[in-house]
């Protein structure tokens, strides 16, 4: 009690000796144990600087618990008697503080204070900590495997013998690694960490660095004690127990890779490794900056509620995004594993070695790490054709930010929720998109030497949105910039100028245009003889130009558009800047079209006038491949977009699209057939049943020769196999007789062979979603389901069961996704997903998530990815305002819980855009579908 006292009489003196950065301690901020918390911020103060983590850790895999100590070393910059860092759902048994020489600073045991609302611990030291001087901070501390995804959690596997095992894993991005240790968890706070993890005789510690040495410490325990690692942020940290078995190569330069997972799924592994190798290679090239780390794993872990993490040196991944079986994997799953490897390994540069100041600057390691898959992709695996794969990604992102909920790429996010949150298609795929865009309008080479000059300035600190502008053009002489070099000039007058089309450009004033505003730019385009009339206006879905709201939604929006276009009478692209609200551009001369943003590589929505539509409706259909495939699949886009935002019939896209019987590339007929196929999903769950009959008689029998063509094998190119997968799933959930007849004649021979016949796997998941329709062939998959050793495999079970027109199984399903057991915790909220898109299963998921909100939030923490999925998942399949009212009501019953979660909005605003396409297009597409079918 005496040093309580002393603590509360230092704090009533209002810190003469605490940093002027620190709040002074307020009523409100009171500690677990009534005292007043030292600090009222959510971030640490930045007056303690951590140098160096030594961890012990030891995880009991029997009794599910886990122990530890570490010592801190610390930097102190202003002089103060409290050290404040982060620690969760932590006990700490001792905690202590050693000077430079480690002596102890008191013979007292220091108290602790927490304040969970922060996550923090403040530790009191009865003697000044004076700036300028190192510090030890040593404390002991233990807890619970977490039950979850985060911090040092559980996850287990099942033999095929049927025996459970468990294992040990983190996961820390992005503020977990407190759940594992006390620390000062936060990207800014790069430190070393030396590791030394105890486990038993039958397992093997796998940490960021490799193994120093083991050293058998007694009662069947070894000590696995691991090289010093380089400086990094809290959230890259990780440690795994396991008894998992690895397959291991070295690249060209040195560095080992192995990958590692469940011994029985060691043979799927091989793939990986190979892909791991050559991305790895490619990136040290790229970047020409070598690997710093002398090893690198990657790990599947059974339970992994995202894709990836890339932890330096020991990435850690669902099995889905690492395993790769050729019996059972099709051409999709191939590319995907190769995504996922391809971002994680792209983080190892952007993100671990240059790190993001601050979370609210995300993007700066996801929207490259994403970016960065399909450019090294596209050079290393050509085959894999991933620029078809690219086009989805940014109409994905167009999606989102369309819409008024939408963020700017660069946010404030400070809490663990918001931060939580920040990892969403607008980091990622926007990200990605408007790095393409820069990357060709700055060049491919220009934009590789300013990332390379990125990386090199920045290595092993933070970096912030501005610094990325300022690295990626060089500085040269007023010669070399007049001669139109890549580069700023060096003279004070256009330091930040840029040559684009013969134009000076401010990159940095450009591109905050893209991170410092939200939303998406509509170019309008207007022909009249060799004049363009182009504008810009912000896009949305929702609102249009008459709506009283309008001029407020667009009010202080302007962006600065790197535009390109091609013209009948054009070889080459030409380009132009557009700062401002309007511009008149000159054609040499007269032409017959026009064709705004070539190939899609500006992130932006082109509306043509009624003219300009006309003359690119006949060009698609008389010749339509002297537009790109790109290009060709671009204009559907933009077309239908228009038309969910009310400024483009529904009819002229219908019309925009009948070109697509003479299509044969994949990327545009599957995204023509896609907008017909979500029409039909739309129209069906309302049950206008005339519409629907309609829609699906006029898809089959318009695109009947692309069906019939298909073979139900895995022969072809991946875009041939890609395109195969989709069309005939679409055909068999149509109830096409042909499609239904082949594909129950494979699922009985494969029932007949008690699984053991292979499937052409780009086909297989339509098989099983045709078996799954009645008693016994939904009985036999959930069988299969429980006993395949492939979780690719799996998910196509899974996919299939939920297909079922039968309510009560769909029901069983849920259950069986809460119960954790027979599917997995993991994939609940993409079963939920499943059952909500099914038309008999939509209220059913959208119940089941209402009734169990509470244990859904425990599983999947607010703000994460799980639960975001969850409610997009289900709330978007809704097309009534008396849907809408309802979802409006459930999230009101809980406001306290979710008013700080974007994602509410992004899905309500959802459902508000589905019943305003019915209401502008319903009629529209009746009439249409009359006088096409007649």
């Amino acid at each position: 009690m005496h040093l309580l006292l002393v603590i509360l009489l230092i704090l009533e003196s209002q810190f003469c000796v605490q940093s002027s950065d620190s709040n002074s301690p307020a009523g409100d901020n009171l500690a677990t144990n009534g005292l007043p918390f030292p600090w009222s911020k959510v971030r640490l103060p930045n007056y303690i600087v951590p140098v160096h983590y030594h961890l012990l850790i030891h995880p009991n895999l029997t009794t599910l618990m886990f122990n530890g100590s570490v010592t801190i070393e610390i930097d102190v910059k202003n002089n103060t008697n409290w050290v404040v860092l982060h620690s969760k759902n932590l006990k700490i048994f001792t905690a202590t503080v050693l000077d430079e020489y480690e002596a102890h600073l008191s013979d007292k045991v220091l108290s602790v204070l927490e304040y969970p609302a922060h996550e923090q611990i403040a530790i009191f030291s009865p003697k000044i900590l004076t700036s300028g001087e190192k510090y030890f901070l040593y404390l002991e501390f233990g807890a619970p495997l977490s039950d979850g995804f985060y911090g040092f959690y559980k996850s287990t596997y099942r033999t095929k013998a049927g025996e459970t095992r468990v294992l040990a894993s983190t996961h820390f991005e992005p503020t977990s690694a407190r759940m594992a240790l006390p620390c000062f968890d936060e990207p800014i706070f790069k430190a070393n960490y030396t590791v030394r993890i105890r486990r038993g005789p039958s397992h093997i510690a796998l940490s960021n660095m490799p193994l120093e040495q083991t050293v058998e410490i007694g009662n069947g325990l070894f000590e696995d004690q691991f090289e010093v690692s380089v400086k990094m942020s809290t959230y890259l940290l990780a440690f795994i127990v396991c008894d998992f078995r690895s397959v291991t190569g070295m690249t060209a330069t040195g560095i080992n890779i192995s990958i590692y997972a469940v011994p029985e799924k060691w043979h799927q592994t091989h793939y990986a490794l190979e892909a791991a190798l050559r991305l790895l290679e490619f990136y040290e090239q790229y970047f020409n900056i070598l690997y710093p780390l002398p090893k690198l794993d990657l790990i599947a872990i059974p339970d992994f509620q995202s894709g990836a993490m890339e932890n330096w040196g020991l990435t850690t991944y669902r099995e889905t995004s690492l395993l790769y079986d050729p019996d059972i994997s099709s051409a999709s799953d191939k590319l995907w594993v190769t995504l996922v490897i391809g971002h994680e390994l792209a983080h190892q540069w952007f993100g671990n070695l240059v790190t993001m100041e601050w979370w609210n600057d995300i993007w700066l390691n996801e929207g490259f790490a994403r970016y960065m898959e399909f450019v090294s992709l596209e050079a290393v695996y050509p085959e894999l054709k991933v620029e078809d794969h690219f086009l989805d990604t940014c109409f994905g992102a167009i999606g989102r930010d369309s819409l008024n909920s939408s963020r700017p790429i660069s946010s404030l996010a400070e809490n663990p929720t918001q931060i939580k949150e920040m990892f969403d298609t607008v980091s990622y795929d926007k990200g990605a998109c408007i790095l393409h865009m820069l990357r060709n309008f700055l060049t491919n080479e220009g934009f590789q030497s300013g990332i390379i000059r990125y990386l090199r300035r920045f290595r092993y600190s933070n970096a912030r949105n501005e610094d990325l502008w300022d690295s990626l053009i060089k500085t040269c002489s007023e010669e070399e910039f007049t001669a139109g070099e890549y580069c700023y000039s060096s003279t004070q007058a256009t330091k930040n100028a840029y040559r684009f089309a013969g134009e000076h450009i401010d990159l940095k004033k450009m591109m905050y245009t893209w991170t410092l505003q939200k939303g998406i730019p509509l170019v309008t385009l207007r022909r009249e003889g060799r004049r363009l009339y182009v504008g810009q206006e912000r896009f949305l879905k929702i609102a249009l130009p008459n709506d009283p709201s309008w001029n407020s939604l667009q009010e202080g929006y302007l962006w600065h558009i790197p535009l390109t276009y091609k013209t009948s009478h054009s070889e080459h692209e030409m380009k132009h800047l557009l700062t401002t609200k309007s511009d008149v551009l000159m054609l040499d001369e007269e032409v017959d079209w026009v064709k705004l943003n070539t190939d899609m590589n500006g992130y932006y929505i082109v509306h043509y006038d009624e003219e300009g539509w006309n003359c690119l409706t006949e060009l698609l259909r008389v010749n339509h491949t002297a537009l790109s495939f790109k290009d060709r699949a671009s204009l559907i886009h933009n077309a239908f977009q228009l038309v969910t935002a009310g400024r483009l019939s529904l009819d002229r896209a219908l019309d925009l699209i009948g070109y697509l019987k003479s299509e044969t590339h994949n990327v545009p007929l599957l995204q023509g057939l896609g907008y017909l196929q979500s029409f039909y999903k739309l129209i069906e769950k309302r049950h206008i049943a005339d519409v629907t009959h309609n829609l699906k008689t006029y898809i089959l029998r318009y695109f009947r020769d692309v069906i019939d063509k298909q073979t139900w094998s895995d022969d072809g190119t991946v875009s041939d196999r890609r395109l195969r997968e989709s069309v005939l799933s679409l055909a068999c959930d149509f109830h096409y007789p042909p499609c239904l007849e082949k594909a129950k004649q494979l699922y009985n021979s494969w029932v007949e062979s008690n699984g053991t016949v292979s499937l052409p796997t780009d086909v297989s998941k339509t098989v099983y979603m045709v078996g799954a329709q009645d008693d016994s062939g939904w009985a036999y998959l959930l069988e299969k389901y429980g006993v395949s050793m492939c979780e690719t495999e799996k998910s196509k079970f899974l996919s299939a069961l939920a297909s079922s027109k039968d309510s009560k199984k769909l029901s069983r399903l849920l259950q069986l996704g809460m119960g954790g057991t027979v599917i997995k915790t993991q994939n609940l909220p993409s079963l939920i997903y499943m059952v909500a898109r099914n038309p008999v299963g939509h209220f059913l998921a959208w119940d089941f998530v209402k009734k169990h909100w509470n244990e859904l939030v425990e599983k999947f923490p607010l703000g994460s990815f799980g639960i975001r999925s969850i409610i997009v998942g289900t709330v978007t399949q809704f097309s009534s305002t008396e849907e809408l009212r309802e979802v409006e009501v459930f999230f009101k019953s809980i406001t306290e819980q979710v008013s700080q979660l974007r994602v509410i909005q992004v899905a309500t605003e959802n459902v508000e855009k589905n019943i305003m396409w019915l209401t502008r297009n319903l009629e529209t597409m009746r009439t249409w579908l009359q006088q096409r079918l007649n």
